[in-house]
């Protein structure tokens, strides 16, 4: 059976309103990071102001990256987003290059490292100590069902994984506003902790905590995967990804500001489980279990959003003819790409089965910056391009606000290459090897060559 699409020439039925959009920004970018990274922050920023200092900035950074993607959002609200931008403003073979890499290398990656967390937070509160050698193999079992659970509740339609994102969403994003209140009215902090230096500042560790920082914010670009499934697109999109995003900054500052009113700056620094510190000094004992069940509650909701927007890649390239037609397919019954998310899913499991949360983490980050930075330069290419087209949203700031964002992701591509260059060359290694693949798939459809 035919399914006819939109005027956007999406297949998928709209079903996404403006807060469910803002759910599956905000559930894709809050996961573990705001648990663990501001230790790492405070350890090579260790001052209060430069500290915020750091976050500010790459609040705004990903600001920059939102305000840029609304243009392109209300252009293509297609299904893919990112690839749909890179291959309007690229051509196909750039665009072929980010799904093919999102296949054999982002996404299963990120499924794995986002649900071992959970799968360890899971054991540890039912009294299994996820470190102990015997109970390692039952890590990559909870995870790998974790990953099959979500992805049932994706093919079976997208309201049952949009209520359940709502529900995990709101849910962490009040636990964590939670936090704040009671750490400000409850716990018996100290304001001095502010004005407190701890070491020196340098810059170039001022510039590896801003990478960390800007790695804690990722996720808000999944939003544009199911831009073919938000109802009024061109209004909702970018609207989702401003709010979405400045959300995402403003709990997260919040969150910082919390934990160093209740920790002096040292310790923070010296305390990976920060949050749990922080906790237990407002609610004792009981606060290091609260917190876990809100990492719990995080990294399931993360997993969701992202078995709920990764699928739509692959959909978009087979649409696009990229991709074997299968992968098009929709389901019948439950309206769902329903072929490209069991697809998902089976490379999310075989990779959590077979590979560590540190070599998962490791690939998946890295090889997604260079594409971000390409769908955002593609607003300069498509403003040239096409300057007559309507725009429901043009870029607040044009062009200094989307160059700010391409300049950030070669900063953090540069710190990776020189921080860690055998596993960005690797992952470099896995993008280029999509070309020749290209031009076999091209070659073996009887296409002419091009981009």
């Amino acid at each position: 059976m035919s399914i006819p699409v939109d005027r956007w020439g999406d297949r998928l039925p709209r079903r996404l309103g403006f807060w469910s959009a803002v759910a599956v920004l905000v559930g894709s970018t809050i996961g573990g990071g705001i648990f663990r990274t501001p230790a790492v922050i405070a350890e090579r920023v260790p001052a209060a102001g430069p500290m915020f200092g750091v976050w500010v900035l790459g609040g705004l950074l990903a600001l920059c990256g939102a305000l840029t993607y609304a243009e392109l959002a209300g252009l293509f609200p297609r299904s893919g987003g990112v690839y749909v931008y890179i291959r309007e403003g690229f051509g196909r073979l750039p665009a072929f290059l980010f799904g093919w890499t999102e296949l054999v290398l982002i996404r299963a990656s990120a499924l794995g490292a986002i649900s071992t967390p959970f799968a360890e937070y899971l054991l540890r509160s039912v009294g299994r100590d996820p470190a102990l050698p015997e109970n390692a193999g039952l890590v990559h079992y909870v995870a790998a069902a974790a990953i099959a659970l979500t992805a049932a509740l994706n093919y079976y339609g997208v309201r049952w994984s949009a209520l359940v994102l709502n529900l995990t969403t709101a849910a962490k994003y009040g636990a964590l506003l939670l936090l704040v209140v009671l750490a400000f009215f409850v716990g018996h902090g100290d304001v001095a902790h502010f004005s407190v230096a701890a070491g020196p500042l340098t810059p170039g560790l001022f510039g590896l905590a801003l990478v960390s920082v800007l790695w804690a914010y990722d996720g808000w670009g999944d939003l544009s995967f199911v831009g073919g499934e938000v109802k009024d697109p061109e209004r909702n999109l970018p609207r989702a990804l401003v709010v979405g995003t400045a959300a995402i900054i403003a709990i997260y500052l919040l969150v910082n500001a919390a934990y160093l009113y209740l920790l002096p700056l040292d310790r923070m620094a010296r305390s990976p489980l920060v949050a749990a510190d922080a906790a237990q000094v407002v609610l004792g004992q009981f606060g290091i279990g609260a917190v876990s069940v809100v990492v719990m509650l995080a990294t399931f909701s993360t997993l969701v959003g992202s078995i709920l927007t990764a699928p739509r890649i692959f959909f978009a390239m087979a649409d696009d003819g990229l991709f074997f037609r299968a992968v098009a397919k929709v389901h019948p019954r439950h309206h769902t790409p329903s072929t490209a998310i069991v697809l998902t899913a089976c490379l999310g499991v075989g990779f959590v089965l077979i590979r560590t949360f540190e070599q998962l983490a490791d690939q998946f980050v890295v090889a997604i910056f260079p594409f971000y930075a390409l769908a955002a330069a593609a607003v300069f290419v498509l403003r040239r391009r096409q300057p007559d087209r309507p725009r429901p949203v043009r870029v607040l700031g044009y062009p200094v606000v989307p160059l700010l964002f391409v300049l950030a992701t070669f900063v953090i591509l540069g710190n990776a290459l020189w921080g860690h260059p055998r596993e960005t060359g690797f992952a470099f290694l896995i993008i280029l090897l999509g070309v020749p693949v290209y031009w076999w798939w091209l070659g073996r459809r009887g296409e002419p060559g091009g981009t």
